[in-house]
């Protein structure tokens, strides 16, 4: 385990060179430049809230598994990881072998296994792992999702989807959420299921800690259905924001033509959320649920000027396709919020752009993605030379207090 020391009253990892990165690493010790940018940008003054952290819940599958309600899928279940040793921690998942690729051959390991030491207590080891990374990064709170459950928007069994999504909710809110003020959750959404959804919402709308729901973007299905226009009614009238996850698939028509991970890792993290996005837009949804907040998670920005301009060019020679539009697409994209991870730094005058066409200063979110491999620090935000003192504070966590009403 890494030397700790007390800084501020907090708990971290002394300050020394790194010199291998592995699975057992302490979260403290990856995270030490993060805890010195606490006091270079002064960002204990800051409310900052996470709007996409993780934690990994294969480490916690076996119990997930336990509490699958039907007696027969909890009994396969076990049975496959007690005769299969390698399953116990995938049994029903539909974790795809290309994301292994993401650890670069070994080379950035520390995602693949959260196994870092932990004293055993009789608290779940995901809420330390949580706060380790929470106060490293001088966060206030933070809303955690699973990981590999994100890949169940293409699992080939529907029955499944939707027993390990109320298993793993039913885990998550009763192991987690009750025990730490300071995490939240956009729960998954069984969506391909509408009466499934409507149970989600229903069952965990109003447990505390849960300030949302959440659609995982690789998925091949039309936002737009009339099947699910109860759904957006349920939560619009609840006053829960709908968000979407973007994730990666190299089986998808395009993504099977590439033949490296930063390919697909470039493009599939967007082209899913650009996909349900033109969807919701020209179907008309912004007008027919006017009320409800849209979230798009871990996409970036860089592709939103792109669809705020093409979707206007489009609309503009053929509103005939989308008749319940009253203001042009661009309008009804600025009033969505966006995540702000990964941050594409690389080219700083089109950034700022970018950060006007959002509206970046009210409806962009931080976010993390902790403890992926390309995740982003609070300084990401706080070190941009072009943002006003106010909208730094905004970004970093006042628009999310109001969201989620925090």
């Amino acid at each position: 385990m890494a030397d700790t020391k007390t800084l501020n009253g907090v708990s971290a990892a002394r300050e020394h060179a790194v010199q291998q990165i592995t699975t057992r690493t302490d979260s403290r010790e990856i995270l030490a430049n993060a805890r010195r940018d606490i006091e270079r940008y002064h960002l204990d003054d800051y409310f900052i809230v996470d709007v996409d952290a993780h934690h990994v819940e294969f480490d916690s599958w076996a119990d997930i598994l336990d509490t699958l309600e039907n007696p027969v899928l909890r009994y396969n279940a076990k049975e496959m990881t007690k005769h299969w040793p390698n399953a116990k921690n995938l049994a029903f998942s539909n974790h795809p072998v290309g994301l292994t690729f993401q650890d670069v051959f070994g080379r950035i390991p520390h995602q693949a296994e959260l196994g870092e030491y932990v004293e055993k207590t009789d608290e779940h080891r995901d809420l330390t792992l949580v706060r380790r990374a929470m106060d490293s990064m001088g966060i206030k709170m933070q809303v955690v999702f699973p990981q590999p459950m994100l890949e169940m928007g293409l699992h080939p069994e529907p029955d499944i989807v939707v027993a390990m999504t109320f298993a793993y909710n039913r885990w998550f809110t009763r192991t987690i959420l009750p025990r730490e003020k300071r995490v939240k959750s956009l729960l998954c959404l069984p969506f391909h299921d509408p009466d499934a959804c409507m149970k989600t919402i229903q069952e965990f709308g109003e447990i505390p800690g849960v300030v949302g729901f959440m659609i995982t973007s690789q998925r091949h299905v039309g936002v737009h259905k009339n099947m699910y226009m109860r759904i957006y009614r349920e939560l619009e009238e609840r006053g829960l924001p709908l968000a979407f996850h973007a994730g990666p698939s190299w089986g998808d028509t395009m993504t099977t033509t590439m033949n490296r991970f930063v390919s697909v890792h470039s493009m599939s993290f967007v082209t899913c959320n650009m996909t349900h996005m033109t969807n919701w837009i020209i179907n008309g949804l912004p007008e027919r649920f006017p009320k409800l907040k849209v979230i798009w998670i871990e996409s970036g920005l860089a592709w939103v000027p792109f669809m705020m301009q093409r979707l206007d060019h489009e609309y503009l020679m053929r509103q005939s396709d989308a008749p319940l539009l009253k203001r042009l697409p661009s309008e009804y994209i600025a009033d969505m919020y966006f995540t702000s991870q990964p941050l594409e730094v690389t080219i700083p005058h089109m950034l700022e752009a970018t950060f006007k066409a959002v509206r970046a200063e009210t409806q962009l979110l931080y976010s993390s993605d902790w403890p992926h491999w390309d995740f982003d620090v609070p300084a990401r935000i706080a070190g941009l030379p072009f943002l006003t003192e106010q909208a730094k504070r905004n970004i970093l966590g006042e628009t999310a207090r109001k969201l989620f009403r925090l």
